[in-house]
């Protein structure tokens, strides 16, 4: 009898991009001895995604749409995770494309290392000039820190978390579902209580995928807020979850606003302004160099406006986040939702 793999997909608004996903899913290599489902977990998208998704149906029996009402990835997850009949669970999402050979690098890793989950290193890629430099900061340790994911190419090593990752079915059963609060961050939160757990997240070499940067510099603000704003959220249930390279950009952020308003009651505090401000601008510049000379000096114009947008919208939505959560320090988390409904 075949074992079952389940491709999880949740989507919403994804027209642009649904059908490089969903070929690149469609044409895995060296899995001919496992059934696979492609779960598309739309949550009411008001653009095309459903009905390019359907023309995918007509072609492609294993490939479910399912309404996600939640809209968001937590909710999408848990809604697939209750009906996938996999042996082995992967989640991919609508933005990225994964490598012919991802799926069956991700079940010879978990069967080969006893890893509760799988992932590797995601290249960042761009569609427009300005996408292309979001792409490079975000590949950058000066943009995000040591996110192995996102700055480690070649190298296999277990790590705190991974993108698109691949479970077998009895790690799932064992933590539960996602946590359906977090619209961000959701990965990070569900592999540290697996961590917690006993299993081990391993980042593979040759479980590669290439993920589509934020097109414009508002949703890139957007996006990097909510990362920050929700990121409290998981300090306050899950604080040995944090790293030091979160803490940064908040702290920055926090010196520029004390020192500015020190200023404003006593002007030669201008100087620790001036100070705060200089030293960060000289690192941006000096970053900005060195990532336009590996990657291009066609990026150096706009990578040291891209590098602040990264740190400043984090650190505003951490500190904004710690201000609307501040009554929730005592609060135990929740015990994850059971998932023994899902089918055999």
């Amino acid at each position: 009898m075949f074992e079952i793999i389940s491709i999880i997909i949740p989507i919403r608004n994804e027209a642009a991009s649904i059908a490089a996903c969903l070929d690149a899913v469609l044409n895995q290599q060296g899995v001919n001895e496992f059934a696979m489902e492609v779960l598309v977990v739309d949550g009411i998208s008001t653009d095309s995604t459903r009905e390019i998704v359907n023309e995918y149906q007509k072609n492609h029996s294993n490939i479910v749409l399912i309404d996600n009402p939640g809209m968001i990835v937590p909710t999408g997850m848990n809604l697939a995770y209750k009906i996938a009949k996999g042996d082995y669970l992967i989640r991919v999402d609508g933005h990225c494309v994964i490598s012919p050979d991802y799926v069956c690098n991700c079940i010879r890793h978990l069967q080969e290392t006893g890893a509760a989950g799988v992932g590797g290193p995601m290249q960042t890629i761009g569609e427009t000039p300005l996408s292309e430099t979001i792409a490079v900061a975000m590949s950058s340790v000066f943009g995000v820190g040591n996110s192995a994911f996102r700055t480690t190419n070649g190298e296999t090593k277990f790590v705190d978390s991974v993108p698109f990752p691949a479970y077998s079915r009895v790690i799932l059963e064992k933590v539960g579902g996602y946590d359906e609060e977090l619209v961000r961050n959701q990965d990070d939160e569900y592999n540290y209580r697996i961590r917690a757990a006993g299993g081990k997240i391993l980042l593979a070499a040759d479980v590669q995928s290439k993920y589509y940067s934020r097109g414009s510099l508002k949703k890139l603000w957007r996006q990097y807020y909510q990362y920050g704003y929700w990121k409290v959220r998981v300090l306050q249930k899950h604080p040995r979850q944090m790293s030091l390279r979160q803490f940064v950009p908040p702290l920055f952020v926090a010196a520029l606003l004390a020192s500015a308003l020190a200023a404003l009651f006593y002007p030669p505090a201008g100087w620790l302004l001036a100070v705060v401000v200089a030293t960060y601008l000289l690192a941006d510049l000096a970053a900005s160099v060195a990532a336009a000379r590996q990657k291009g000096w066609r990026h150096f114009a706009r990578l040291p406006l891209v590098f602040p947008i990264l740190h400043l919208s984090y650190g505003l939505g951490f500190l904004v986040g710690l201000v609307k959560f501040a009554r929730r320090w005592q609060e135990r988390p929740l015990p994850a939702a059971p998932l023994r409904n899902m089918e055999n």
